[in-house]
């Protein structure tokens, strides 16, 4: 295949500085989703970690790389993934993090990056504000800018999933990847078509956010004006050209779903297999769910990436609040 920017063996190499918490996680076949589903589902599920999102994996390298090398402050926008394990994988090594949100970001995620001890600047406006002020932040102090898909470090972590699937003995037709800025679809898409090929890498957005989506499909860099999704942790409006480029080399396919079908596959995933998950991680049976007659009888395995909810949030949308809310 084409050379994208990631590379397989530094991707072996990056399991050893990843902290184990976030490696090995569970995979497997969820049978109770499969009569409404109509082909075979496996899950691999992101969420059993302390930080509850696959982000840990790329945050982990670039925590490593900066305590060893520095500088020891970095700086982010996120709308709450990245910044939760940001701060996590920075706490026992002495950096220094800021992140860089919406005040419209999801209120849970926000307070979790407050008691893992970063600092937080709130922004008026979306998550592409938010990246402005980080890079204006990082210019302005002299700090790291940690950029999410562009650092080739959050995607090469990520893409420790694609090795973990690939070297699982089970066989998959197909992989079901969120699709937001890119790192987890250009990390685990380049490792699977690298050991894998056989296997079909599709992205999947929602059609309130469909920027990389429509990228894709057009091979050039398309933005939008505005978003209107749940799924806040893919909802960006301005693709990066470079991570593009290597997504344009490893997904077979992009597409969008409707946020009905989202708020479904969410109830499915807590109904059928007891997963509280967030929008972005049920793109994958929203997928399953809108075009049976692609995947029926095929296996297939789609990435639990995250499960930061707001709970007031959650229940309206599944029905369901879970214990311990307020």
């Amino acid at each position: 295949m084409h050379t994208t920017r990631l590379d397989t063996a530094r991707v072996r190499a990056a399991r050893r500085l990843i902290d184990p918490v976030f490696l090995d996680t569970p995979l497997y076949r969820c049978e109770a989703l499969e009569p409404d589903l109509g082909c075979a589902v496996s899950v691999k599920l992101e969420t059993a970690n302390p930080v509850r999102s696959f982000k840990g994996r790329g945050t982990e390298l670039v925590a490593s790389l900066l305590a060893a090398h520095g500088p020891r402050a970095v700086v982010c926008a996120s709308a709450g993934n990245l910044g939760q394990a940001l701060a996590w994988s920075a706490r026992d090594r002495g950096l220094d993090v800021t992140v860089v949100a919406s005040r419209h970001a999801t209120a849970a995620k926000l307070d979790r990056i407050r008691a893992l001890g970063a600092g937080l600047e709130l922004v008026d406006g979306d998550h592409e504000a938010a990246r402005e002020r980080a890079a204006a932040l990082a210019r302005h102090d002299g700090v790291r800018l940690l950029e999410d898909s562009l650092d080739i470090e959050t995607c090469e972590g990520a893409a420790t999933i694609g090795l973990e699937l690939a070297e699982s003995g089970r066989r998959f037709d197909a992989v079901l990847l969120a699709l937001g800025g890119g790192a987890l679809a250009t990390g685990v898409g380049h490792v699977l078509k690298d050991l894998t090929p056989e296997v079909e890498v599709i992205c999947v957005q929602p059609l309130g956010a469909p920027a990389m989506t429509r990228s894709w499909h057009r091979r050039r860099v398309v933005t939008t004006d505005a978003t209107d999704t749940i799924a806040d942790g893919v909802a960006g409006r301005r693709p990066i050209p470079a991570v593009l480029d290597d997504l344009l080399l490893v997904a077979d396919d992009a597409v969008l779903v409707r946020e009905a079908s989202i708020v479904t596959g969410m109830r499915m995933l807590l109904h059928h297999a007891g997963l509280v998950v967030e929008p972005s991680a049920a793109l994958g049976i929203a997928a399953l769910l809108e075009d049976r007659d692609r995947f029926a009888g095929r296996s297939v395995v789609t990435v639990v990436c995250g499960g930061n909810v707001d709970p007031e949030a959650y229940g309206r949308w599944v029905g369901w609040t879970p214990p311990g809310t307020p």
